[in-house]
């Protein structure tokens, strides 16, 4: 089925600790068997997408409501797709890039006038895409070289028929065990951010260096960590708006990003195998774990680094 849905800067430390190498090139036909046309066994077919004329908050509240990272944005009638809008894209719009311009330039700060502009006006026009007769090898080589979160899923019309993730690929990669342990192919040199460093900075900082995520770290302690999602949640769950007074952008920026800190944090050791790992993942809902050690932050994995390194084995 397919729905369309209408409608003062406190900097980050850098955190290096050595780390092991990357493990060389990839071989992704001798690791995955698979016979062609694989990819819509593992993908979500009930692709729910928006027009282009969809407002921004109407995009933000279904991604929210969903759980969504990202949202295909196609026709009404032939569901060809025409955009697609990702969490790293309403972070950019609230300070993080050049979306923000929307905001700061022409509305003038105001927050509420700027998400009530079209989603097309942030959508990213140049999409990456699949077809729905590709095996599992070709997605997973998509997904680690071209370092893409999802990809829609198109048929010969060039309908929209689903949408797969590198959350998916986890999954179907992680059935066979492997003796490989976190250690091997966590992140080591890790950008962290403190509990009191202002929402508007955070945004920035995650737009500037490519992340999804930052650490939060207070006297060496890990506090808690902070996704693009977390961000785009405060704005599609209507927290933002209990918080503006004036309507300035500037108001919601300025607070803390320990406001947006879930009390769940999940966590895993070096020497935990990568399939307990992914296997904590897929459980947990969450895209990745700290690695901790004596107490303290010495990593990072990432459902990106467990396709990886699960391609290579």
């Amino acid at each position: 089925m397919h729905q369309n849905w209408q409608n003062s800067k406190q900097g980050d430390k850098l955190l290096k600790m050595p780390g092991k190498l990357d493990r060389g090139p990839i071989d992704f036909n001798s690791r995955v068997v698979e016979t062609k046309g694989d990819v819509m066994g593992i993908a979500t077919r009930n692709v729910i997408s928006a027009p282009p004329t969809t407002r921004i908050i109407d995009a933000v509240e279904m991604m929210t409501e969903y759980g969504f990272r990202r949202l295909p944005i196609t026709d009404a009638g032939t569901h060809h797709l025409r955009g697609i809008v990702t969490a790293r894209d309403i972070i950019d719009l609230l300070g993080g890039g050049d979306h923000y311009n929307l905001v700061r330039v022409k509305h003038n700060g105001n927050l509420i006038a700027a998400i009530n502009e079209s989603v097309r006006s942030i959508m990213t026009q140049r999409v990456r895409t699949i077809s729905d007769s590709a095996s599992l090898s070709e997605v997973t080589k998509t997904i680690v070289t071209q370092k893409i979160g999802g990809l829609p899923i198109e048929n010969d019309d060039g309908a929209v028929v689903g949408i797969v993730t590198e959350r998916d690929v986890m999954k179907a990669l992680a059935t066979e065990e492997t003796k490989t342990m976190v250690e091997a192919i966590m992140s080591t040199s890790l950008r962290v951010t403190g509990p009191d460093t202002p929402i508007g900075t955070v945004t920035n900082e995650m737009i500037s260096h490519g992340f999804r995520r930052l650490p939060i770290v207070s006297d060496e302690v890990l506090f808690g960590v902070v996704t693009a999602s977390d961000i785009m949640k405060y704005l599609g769950n209507g927290e933002v708006f209990n918080r503006l007074s004036t309507g300035d952008v500037g108001e919601v920026m300025a607070l803390p990003v320990r406001t947006l800190v879930s009390s769940d944090l999940y966590t895993t050791t070096p020497m935990t195998n990568i399939n307990d790992a992914a296997l904590k993942m897929l459980q947990k809902k969450v895209g990745a774990l700290p690695v901790i050690e004596d107490g303290k932050l010495i990593g990072l994995i990432t459902e990106f680094d467990l396709v990886k390194a699960f391609s290579k084995e």
